[in-house]
Protein backbone atom coordinates (compact mmCIF):
# COMPACT_ATOMS: atom_id res chain seq x y z
CA UNK A 1 0.00 0.00 0.00
CA UNK A 2 1.33 3.35 -0.90
CA UNK A 3 0.47 5.85 2.12
CA UNK A 4 0.43 9.58 1.19
CA UNK A 5 1.71 12.96 2.70
CA UNK A 6 -0.88 14.76 5.14
CA UNK A 7 -0.92 17.91 3.18
CA UNK A 8 2.70 19.46 2.76
CA UNK A 9 3.22 18.27 6.23
CA UNK A 10 5.56 15.28 5.16
CA UNK A 11 3.59 13.10 7.63
CA UNK A 12 2.63 9.33 6.12
CA UNK A 13 -1.17 8.55 6.28
CA UNK A 14 -3.37 5.43 4.73
CA UNK A 15 -5.43 6.10 1.85
CA UNK A 16 -8.31 5.70 3.82
CA UNK A 17 -8.71 7.23 6.92
CA UNK A 18 -11.06 4.92 10.06
CA UNK A 19 -13.73 7.42 10.98
CA UNK A 20 -15.31 7.06 14.53
CA UNK A 21 -18.98 8.89 14.07
CA UNK A 22 -20.75 5.66 14.88
CA UNK A 23 -18.51 4.63 17.81
CA UNK A 24 -20.77 4.78 20.98
CA UNK A 25 -23.93 4.37 19.09
CA UNK A 26 -25.03 3.09 17.50
CA UNK A 27 -21.67 0.74 17.34
CA UNK A 28 -21.57 -0.93 20.80
CA UNK A 29 -17.57 0.27 22.62
CA UNK A 30 -16.95 -3.74 22.07
CA UNK A 31 -17.51 -3.53 18.84
CA UNK A 32 -15.67 -0.62 17.99
CA UNK A 33 -12.64 -1.87 20.04
CA UNK A 34 -12.57 -4.80 17.09
CA UNK A 35 -13.00 -2.19 14.32
CA UNK A 36 -10.59 -0.50 15.63
CA UNK A 37 -7.88 -2.86 15.60
CA UNK A 38 -8.98 -4.76 12.63
CA UNK A 39 -8.02 -1.16 10.41
CA UNK A 40 -5.13 -0.86 12.22
CA UNK A 41 -4.29 -4.87 11.38
CA UNK A 42 -5.12 -3.70 7.83
CA UNK A 43 -2.81 -0.70 7.02
CA UNK A 44 -4.92 2.39 8.56
CA UNK A 45 -2.72 5.01 10.36
CA UNK A 46 -5.03 7.65 10.50
CA UNK A 47 -8.24 7.67 12.23
CA UNK A 48 -10.88 10.54 12.84
CA UNK A 49 -12.91 11.26 16.02
CA UNK A 50 -14.88 14.48 17.09
CA UNK A 51 -15.87 15.79 20.79
CA UNK A 52 -19.12 16.07 19.72
CA UNK A 53 -19.22 12.07 18.43
CA UNK A 54 -21.94 10.56 21.25
CA UNK A 55 -21.26 13.15 23.43
CA UNK A 56 -17.58 12.26 23.64
CA UNK A 57 -17.71 8.70 23.58
CA UNK A 58 -16.76 8.03 20.42
CA UNK A 59 -13.05 9.66 21.64
CA UNK A 60 -13.28 7.94 24.89
CA UNK A 61 -13.44 4.80 23.05
CA UNK A 62 -10.99 5.80 20.41
CA UNK A 63 -8.88 6.74 24.08
CA UNK A 64 -9.21 2.78 25.12
CA UNK A 65 -8.74 1.29 22.29
CA UNK A 66 -5.20 3.02 21.49
CA UNK A 67 -4.25 1.83 25.16
CA UNK A 68 -5.72 -1.43 24.78
CA UNK A 69 -3.95 -2.17 21.50
CA UNK A 70 -0.79 -0.14 22.74
CA UNK A 71 -0.96 1.41 18.95
CA UNK A 72 -0.77 5.14 20.21
CA UNK A 73 2.09 5.75 18.50
CA UNK A 74 1.41 3.94 15.25
CA UNK A 75 -1.93 6.05 14.69
CA UNK A 76 -2.31 9.71 13.39
CA UNK A 77 -5.04 10.92 15.67
CA UNK A 78 -7.28 13.77 14.46
CA UNK A 79 -10.10 14.77 15.98
CA UNK A 80 -12.46 18.21 15.91
CA UNK A 81 -13.85 20.93 17.93
CA UNK A 82 -16.93 23.47 17.59
CA UNK A 83 -20.06 21.99 18.36
CA UNK A 84 -22.04 21.88 21.35
CA UNK A 85 -20.83 20.46 24.53
CA UNK A 86 -22.65 21.99 27.63
CA UNK A 87 -25.46 24.04 28.56
CA UNK A 88 -23.70 27.56 28.64
CA UNK A 89 -23.11 30.35 25.68
CA UNK A 90 -19.52 29.41 25.95
CA UNK A 91 -20.06 25.27 25.15
CA UNK A 92 -19.72 25.99 21.56
CA UNK A 93 -18.06 27.84 18.54
CA UNK A 94 -14.52 28.78 17.58
CA UNK A 95 -13.71 31.43 20.37
CA UNK A 96 -9.91 30.84 22.31
CA UNK A 97 -12.42 30.61 25.34
CA UNK A 98 -14.49 27.56 24.23
CA UNK A 99 -10.87 25.89 22.53
CA UNK A 100 -9.15 25.86 25.02
CA UNK A 101 -11.29 23.97 27.25
CA UNK A 102 -12.79 21.97 24.54
CA UNK A 103 -8.77 20.82 23.99
CA UNK A 104 -8.55 19.86 27.41
CA UNK A 105 -11.64 17.44 27.80
CA UNK A 106 -10.80 15.74 24.52
CA UNK A 107 -7.06 15.30 25.52
CA UNK A 108 -8.64 13.67 28.89
CA UNK A 109 -11.53 11.55 26.88
CA UNK A 110 -8.56 10.55 24.39
CA UNK A 111 -6.12 9.33 27.04
CA UNK A 112 -3.27 11.31 25.17
CA UNK A 113 -0.88 13.82 25.88
CA UNK A 114 -1.37 14.89 22.20
CA UNK A 115 -3.29 15.62 19.42
CA UNK A 116 -2.20 15.07 16.34
CA UNK A 117 -4.29 16.99 14.16
CA UNK A 118 -7.19 19.01 15.42
CA UNK A 119 -10.21 20.61 13.76
CA UNK A 120 -12.88 23.07 13.41
CA UNK A 121 -15.74 21.12 12.69
CA UNK A 122 -17.21 24.15 11.10
CA UNK A 123 -17.04 27.84 10.98
CA UNK A 124 -18.11 30.58 13.00
CA UNK A 125 -19.09 33.60 10.56
CA UNK A 126 -19.09 36.02 13.56
CA UNK A 127 -16.07 35.32 14.83
CA UNK A 128 -12.71 36.85 13.14
CA UNK A 129 -10.68 33.98 12.63
CA UNK A 130 -7.57 35.23 13.81
CA UNK A 131 -8.91 34.79 17.55
CA UNK A 132 -9.38 30.60 16.40
CA UNK A 133 -6.00 30.72 14.52
CA UNK A 134 -4.22 32.39 17.57
CA UNK A 135 -5.55 30.20 19.85
CA UNK A 136 -4.58 26.68 17.73
CA UNK A 137 -0.99 28.59 17.58
CA UNK A 138 -0.67 28.42 20.94
CA UNK A 139 -2.34 24.75 21.40
CA UNK A 140 0.65 23.80 18.85
CA UNK A 141 3.67 25.87 20.55
CA UNK A 142 2.38 24.03 23.98
CA UNK A 143 2.66 20.64 22.20
CA UNK A 144 -0.97 19.66 22.90
CA UNK A 145 -1.81 19.58 18.99
CA UNK A 146 0.83 18.80 16.09
CA UNK A 147 -0.90 19.98 13.19
CA UNK A 148 -4.61 22.15 12.45
CA UNK A 149 -7.11 22.03 10.00
CA UNK A 150 -10.73 22.62 9.43
CA UNK A 151 -13.84 21.12 8.23
CA UNK A 152 -16.53 22.15 6.03
CA UNK A 153 -15.49 25.26 5.55
CA UNK A 154 -15.74 27.79 2.03
CA UNK A 155 -12.99 27.80 0.23
CA UNK A 156 -13.02 31.74 0.97
CA UNK A 157 -12.36 31.27 4.46
CA UNK A 158 -9.82 28.64 3.44
CA UNK A 159 -7.89 31.04 1.87
CA UNK A 160 -8.46 34.00 4.20
CA UNK A 161 -7.34 31.00 7.10
CA UNK A 162 -3.96 30.30 5.21
CA UNK A 163 -3.61 34.31 4.89
CA UNK A 164 -4.42 34.93 8.04
CA UNK A 165 -1.40 32.38 9.30
CA UNK A 166 0.85 33.55 6.45
CA UNK A 167 0.92 37.47 7.77
CA UNK A 168 0.67 36.57 11.74
CA UNK A 169 3.65 33.54 11.19
CA UNK A 170 1.71 31.32 12.75
CA UNK A 171 0.23 27.46 12.35
CA UNK A 172 -1.50 26.91 9.30
CA UNK A 173 -4.63 24.75 8.30
CA UNK A 174 -2.90 21.74 6.64
CA UNK A 175 -5.95 19.99 5.48
CA UNK A 176 -9.60 20.41 5.23
CA UNK A 177 -12.31 17.93 5.21
CA UNK A 178 -15.43 18.32 3.24
CA UNK A 179 -18.38 16.49 1.95
CA UNK A 180 -17.54 14.48 -1.22
CA UNK A 181 -19.23 11.67 -2.87
CA UNK A 182 -20.19 10.97 -6.66
CA UNK A 183 -23.13 12.58 -5.39
CA UNK A 184 -22.13 16.38 -4.61
CA UNK A 185 -18.85 17.15 -6.93
CA UNK A 186 -19.18 20.76 -5.80
CA UNK A 187 -15.76 21.03 -4.10
CA UNK A 188 -14.44 20.57 -7.11
CA UNK A 189 -15.11 23.60 -8.32
CA UNK A 190 -13.13 25.82 -5.50
CA UNK A 191 -11.66 23.96 -2.69
CA UNK A 192 -10.02 21.12 -4.65
CA UNK A 193 -8.18 23.92 -6.96
CA UNK A 194 -7.29 25.65 -3.85
CA UNK A 195 -6.19 22.76 -2.09
CA UNK A 196 -3.64 21.52 -4.50
CA UNK A 197 -2.25 25.06 -5.24
CA UNK A 198 -1.77 25.44 -1.85
CA UNK A 199 -0.67 22.14 -0.78
CA UNK A 200 -3.26 20.89 1.35
CA UNK A 201 -4.64 17.74 2.15
CA UNK A 202 -8.41 17.07 1.64
CA UNK A 203 -9.93 14.30 3.56
CA UNK A 204 -13.87 13.77 2.21
CA UNK A 205 -17.01 13.05 4.77
CA UNK A 206 -18.98 10.95 3.63
CA UNK A 207 -17.54 9.50 0.33
CA UNK A 208 -20.55 6.44 0.07
CA UNK A 209 -22.92 9.43 0.08
CA UNK A 210 -23.95 7.83 4.08
CA UNK A 211 -24.98 4.54 2.30
CA UNK A 212 -26.99 5.67 -0.81
CA UNK A 213 -24.13 4.78 -3.22
CA UNK A 214 -24.43 1.27 -1.47
CA UNK A 215 -27.22 0.79 -2.39
CA UNK A 216 -29.26 0.93 0.66
CA UNK A 217 -31.78 2.87 0.03
CA UNK A 218 -35.06 2.89 -3.12
CA UNK A 219 -36.77 6.30 -2.83
CA UNK A 220 -40.11 3.91 -2.93
CA UNK A 221 -39.68 2.23 0.06
CA UNK A 222 -38.68 2.95 3.72
CA UNK A 223 -35.76 3.69 5.71
CA UNK A 224 -34.13 -0.18 5.77
CA UNK A 225 -33.16 -1.75 8.76
CA UNK A 226 -30.50 0.03 10.51
CA UNK A 227 -29.67 2.35 8.44
CA UNK A 228 -28.78 6.11 9.32
CA UNK A 229 -31.97 7.20 7.76
CA UNK A 230 -33.63 5.10 10.31
CA UNK A 231 -31.83 6.60 12.87
CA UNK A 232 -32.16 10.60 11.83
CA UNK A 233 -35.67 10.40 10.22
CA UNK A 234 -36.62 12.18 6.87
CA UNK A 235 -36.57 15.47 8.06
CA UNK A 236 -33.38 15.12 8.68
CA UNK A 237 -30.00 16.74 7.12
CA UNK A 238 -29.51 13.11 5.86
CA UNK A 239 -33.00 12.38 5.11
CA UNK A 240 -32.95 15.51 2.82
CA UNK A 241 -29.92 14.04 1.16
CA UNK A 242 -31.61 10.73 0.00
CA UNK A 243 -33.02 12.15 -3.52
CA UNK A 244 -35.06 10.44 -5.99
CA UNK A 245 -31.89 11.17 -7.93
CA UNK A 246 -29.42 10.27 -5.94
CA UNK A 247 -30.86 6.98 -5.75
CA UNK A 248 -31.02 6.91 -9.57
CA UNK A 249 -27.21 7.20 -10.16
CA UNK A 250 -26.76 4.68 -7.05
CA UNK A 251 -28.80 2.09 -9.38
CA UNK A 252 -26.58 3.21 -12.50
CA UNK A 253 -23.64 2.43 -10.12
CA UNK A 254 -24.51 -0.86 -9.52
CA UNK A 255 -23.75 -3.04 -12.94
CA UNK A 256 -20.75 -0.64 -13.25
CA UNK A 257 -19.48 -2.08 -9.96
CA UNK A 258 -20.80 -5.67 -10.69
CA UNK A 259 -18.58 -5.69 -13.95
CA UNK A 260 -15.52 -4.65 -12.01
CA UNK A 261 -16.04 -7.61 -9.39
CA UNK A 262 -16.63 -4.99 -6.85
CA UNK A 263 -19.53 -4.05 -4.69
CA UNK A 264 -21.05 -0.65 -5.08
CA UNK A 265 -19.59 0.89 -1.82
CA UNK A 266 -15.90 -0.10 -3.27
CA UNK A 267 -16.87 1.15 -6.50
CA UNK A 268 -18.00 4.79 -4.96
CA UNK A 269 -15.11 4.62 -2.19
CA UNK A 270 -12.38 4.10 -4.84
CA UNK A 271 -13.18 6.66 -7.38
CA UNK A 272 -13.69 9.06 -4.00
CA UNK A 273 -9.84 7.58 -3.14
CA UNK A 274 -8.27 8.45 -6.51
CA UNK A 275 -10.39 11.89 -7.18
CA UNK A 276 -7.52 14.36 -7.91
CA UNK A 277 -6.52 16.42 -4.79
CA UNK A 278 -7.77 13.89 -2.65
CA UNK A 279 -5.65 12.42 0.42
CA UNK A 280 -7.79 10.38 2.63
CA UNK A 281 -11.50 9.84 2.56
CA UNK A 282 -12.83 9.19 5.63
CA UNK A 283 -15.32 5.82 6.46
CA UNK A 284 -17.40 5.57 9.14
CA UNK A 285 -18.19 1.56 9.44
CA UNK A 286 -21.12 0.43 11.82
CA UNK A 287 -19.99 -3.41 11.38
CA UNK A 288 -17.19 -5.16 11.25
CA UNK A 289 -18.59 -6.53 7.51
CA UNK A 290 -18.57 -2.36 6.52
CA UNK A 291 -15.14 -1.94 7.15
CA UNK A 292 -13.92 -5.69 5.90
CA UNK A 293 -15.57 -4.24 2.57
CA UNK A 294 -13.34 -0.81 2.65
CA UNK A 295 -10.24 -2.23 3.30
CA UNK A 296 -10.06 -4.07 -0.23
CA UNK A 297 -9.61 -0.61 -1.47
CA UNK A 298 -7.12 -0.27 -0.29
CA UNK A 299 -4.54 -1.10 -2.63
CA UNK A 300 -6.72 -0.71 -5.73
CA UNK A 301 -6.55 1.97 -8.41
CA UNK A 302 -8.98 3.88 -9.90
CA UNK A 303 -9.03 3.06 -14.23
CA UNK A 304 -9.21 6.76 -16.64
CA UNK A 305 -12.03 4.75 -18.54
CA UNK A 306 -13.81 3.95 -15.03
CA UNK A 307 -13.36 7.75 -14.26
CA UNK A 308 -14.93 8.93 -17.57
CA UNK A 309 -17.72 6.21 -17.25
CA UNK A 310 -18.96 7.73 -13.58
CA UNK A 311 -18.17 11.54 -15.02
CA UNK A 312 -21.32 10.61 -17.29
CA UNK A 313 -23.31 9.43 -14.14
CA UNK A 314 -22.77 12.87 -12.42
CA UNK A 315 -20.13 15.80 -14.49
CA UNK A 316 -17.56 16.90 -12.78
CA UNK A 317 -18.17 19.88 -10.22
CA UNK A 318 -21.94 19.26 -10.39
CA UNK A 319 -24.39 17.36 -8.05
CA UNK A 320 -27.56 15.56 -7.23
CA UNK A 321 -28.39 15.51 -3.70
CA UNK A 322 -27.09 18.07 -1.23
CA UNK A 323 -24.22 17.33 1.39
CA UNK A 324 -23.84 20.74 2.31
CA UNK A 325 -26.84 21.26 4.56
CA UNK A 326 -25.38 20.62 7.72
CA UNK A 327 -23.30 23.92 7.37
CA UNK A 328 -24.43 27.91 7.59
CA UNK A 329 -22.81 29.35 4.52
CA UNK A 330 -24.12 27.23 1.56
CA UNK A 331 -27.25 29.25 -0.03
CA UNK A 332 -26.97 26.79 -2.88
CA UNK A 333 -29.70 23.71 -2.55
CA UNK A 334 -30.33 20.68 -5.35
CA UNK A 335 -33.78 20.80 -6.29
CA UNK A 336 -34.47 17.25 -7.36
Amino acid sequence: MTYRNLGRTGVQVSPICLGAMNFGGPTSEQDSVRIVDAAVDGGINFIDTANVYNAGESERIVGQALKQNGRRDQVVLATKAHGVMGPGPNDQGNSRYHLMRACEDSLRRLGTDHIDLYQIHRPSLEIPQDETLRALDDLVRSGKVRYIGCSTHPAWMVMEALMISERLGIARYISEQPPYNLLDRRIENELVPLARRYGMALLPWSPLAGGILAGRYNDSEGAPEGSRLERSGGESPFGQRVSRRGVEVARALAPLAQQRGLTQSQFALLWCKDQPGVTSPIIGPRTMEQLDDALQVLEMRLADQDRARLDELVGPGNAVSDFHNSNNWMRARIAE
